[in-house]
């Protein structure tokens, strides 16, 4: 299956008895697996980087993509809305703060928690990501906004700045 997800749409409909109606129902299957993978509960309460890793893994999992999302919480640290605010490529992910805080803004957000995918599958984090989330940090601070983790998702395997001990005050 995670090759099949992974597999662009292209490939799998120029396959020899698949064509374009039997790629759109796969991949129908495949989002709909996805999304009650993650459906458990309305809103969830993600208290720790372990259950971040686990709402976002069927969604970031397996992306040939880097992709950046803000998560946004009330003061009860319960998700209220998850954005995808960036798509970039394998290696990486061009984030336009403007995005990532309108995100925030709109939902009204006390609270976040940023993430992003490495589709090499290695989810340590390379000094660009160092930097974006200190840079993100202080304009979080500026808005009155707790940053509370930034967790990059790998294939199986997570990496939390917050239980590194390197997330920006």
């Amino acid at each position: 299956l995670k090759a099949l997800v992974q597999e662009d749409p292209r490939v799998l409909c120029a396959r020899r008895g698949v064509g374009p109606s039997r790629t759109s129902r796969l991949l129908a299957a495949l989002e709909l697996g996805r999304r009650a993978q993650r459906a458990p509960e309305r809103r969830p309460r993600l208290r720790t980087p372990k259950e971040i890793h686990a709402y976002l893994a069927p969604t970031l999992g397996a992306l040939r993509r880097e992709v950046f999302h803000v998560l946004c919480f009330n003061p009860r640290n319960v998700l209220v809305h998850d954005a995808r605010v960036a798509e970039g490529t394998l290696s990486a992910c061009p984030v336009d703060p403007r995005e990532v805080f309108a995100a925030v803004l709109s939902a009204r957000a006390t609270a976040v928690v940023f993430a992003h995918n490495h589709p090499s599958g290695d989810p340590e984090p390379s000094v660009q990501d160092v930097g974006l989330t200190e840079h993100l940090a202080r304009a979080a601070g500026l808005l009155g906004v707790k940053l509370l983790d930034h967790v990059i998702v790998g294939d199986g395997t997570y990496v939390s700045m917050l239980e590194r001990g390197i997330l920006p005050d």
